[in-house]
């Protein structure tokens, strides 16, 4: 006998009880049911395949259901699941440590894991806070870019500056200050402005995307100014941030956007491609000197956060599969193909009447369009339904559309995505 709910569509059985992010479900009742993927293909219920150009929100680098990161998880879930981190250890977290100081600046020496990208800034956050609080001293005061955006959590939001996400919250936020993102024209004055600022000795940290503001339609910033910034921080003991949840892992054509500045952060914080795509978690690293400010005969002083699944040992070996994958060859050769791909596609775009500016650091290419465009509006869904119409998964920000596929995307798929924007401007 025929099950009336399975035979019913994905789609319209999931308007009964499920609440999704980011949208207003009474301007977008409808979902997209996605039955599997593979490689750089998402396939929905009825069979329609569509390019990840955004690698799923920039997680899955390495493409969907990777046989070589399926194949690691699937052993190591015969030996350990789930175990408590909180006074146990286990072979996977000592591993993935191992392997990720090896790759990350040179200052980083301890990982404190989390669940999830919003939980990695806002644990960043709180050891700013409490490494001064530690000491004494009294810093309320957090710093961050306009435009900036570090989750969705109450700490992540205080310190974000995209009001449409934060709008009703406002009221309750920690105490921040914004600066604007370093440029050849404004680096001075943001020098002598944040010198004299820091004379009052009450900010506590610094929290940035470095050379890429992701949520901000992947706008993008002088490595230089960001330099001279830090080390001016750096000499008033405050203590700076990097959120790499975006940027880590190769999208930037290197390990990490941080490894393009000379000067490194304090703490970093990491997401996303981490684990692939596969399962949630979150990093926290730090370097010595933050950490020491926690170790002490005092309880009190050490980090009290923890989340259940800290270190989980099928996340852990699922990051450290792809981190092996990261150092390959073939997806470093891959990363130079997107690369050039992408500075080919710009020579054909950049001057077409509707694109008012281009831009590329590694496998991140944006283009804003030269037309006034809301960032949830009737035109920007338009474009993205324009894009889903011909198979190419993009979702513009307002005006913006960027690329961030898999680094294993074909030359075939990419030239797709292109022509899809291409064919874009003629309906805007």
């Amino acid at each position: 006998m025929t099950d009336p709910v399975a035979s019913e569509k994905l789609s319209d059985r999931d308007k009964k009880h499920l609440w999704h992010p980011l949208t207003q479900h009474k301007t977008h009742p409808e979902m997209l049911a996605i039955s599997s993927a593979k490689g750089a293909l998402l396939f929905d219920e009825s069979g329609k395949e569509y390019i990840d150009g955004i690698s799923s929100w920039y997680t899955c680098m390495y493409g969907h259901c990777h046989p070589y990161i399926l194949k690691k998880v699937g052993e190591q879930m015969q030996r350990l699941d789930q175990v408590v981190f909180s006074g146990f250890t286990h072979e996977p977290a000592v591993k993935l440590s191992e392997a990720l100081i090896k790759i990350l600046p040179g200052n980083q020496q301890k990982l404190f894991f989390s669940d999830n990208g919003s939980t990695a800034t806002e644990i960043g956050i709180k050891m700013a806070l409490q490494y001064h609080f530690n000491q004494g001293e009294k810093r309320k005061v957090l710093l961050a870019f306009e435009e900036g955006f570090h989750g969705d959590t109450f700490g992540a939001m205080s310190v974000s500056g995209l009001s449409v996400y934060n709008g009703p919250f406002e009221d309750f936020f920690i105490s921040v200050e914004r600066i604007p993102v370093p440029t050849e024209e404004n680096i001075a004055r943001i020098f002598v402005e944040l010198k004299q600022r820091l004379a009052k000795n009450d900010i506590a940290g610094f929290i940035y995307e470095p050379l890429v503001q992701g949520a901000a339609a992947m706008k993008m910033h002088n490595a230089d100014g960001l330099g001279q910034i830090l080390s001016l921080l750096k000499t008033h003991n405050v203590l700076t941030i990097a959120d790499e949840v975006m940027t880590g892992f190769g999208k930037t054509g290197r390990y990490f956007a941080s490894d393009h500045i000379a000067v490194k952060p304090d703490i970093i914080c990491l997401s996303k491609a981490l684990t692939a795509g596969l399962v949630p978690m979150g990093l926290t690293t730090c370097t010595e000197k933050v950490y020491e400010a926690f170790y002490s005969d005092e309880i009190a002083k050490g980090l009290f956060h923890g989340h259940t699944y800290t270190a989980n040992p099928l996340a852990c070996t699922t990051a450290l599969a792809a981190l092996e994958l990261l150092q390959t060859e073939e997806i470093q050769n891959n990363i130079q193909n997107i690369k050039q791909w992408h500075k080919d596609f710009d020579l054909k775009i950049k001057d077409h009447p509707k694109v008012a500016e281009t831009r590329q650091l590694g496998v991140i290419y944006a283009l804003d369009l030269n037309v006034k465009m809301e960032r949830y509006g009737n035109l920007r869904d338009k474009l993205f339904n324009h894009f889903m119409e011909n198979g190419v998964f993009l979702r513009p920000l307002g005006n913006t559309i960027y690329i961030l596929a898999p680094f294993i995307t074909s030359k075939e798929q990419m030239e797709r995505i292109y022509e899809t924007i291409q064919s874009a401007l003629e309906i805007v």
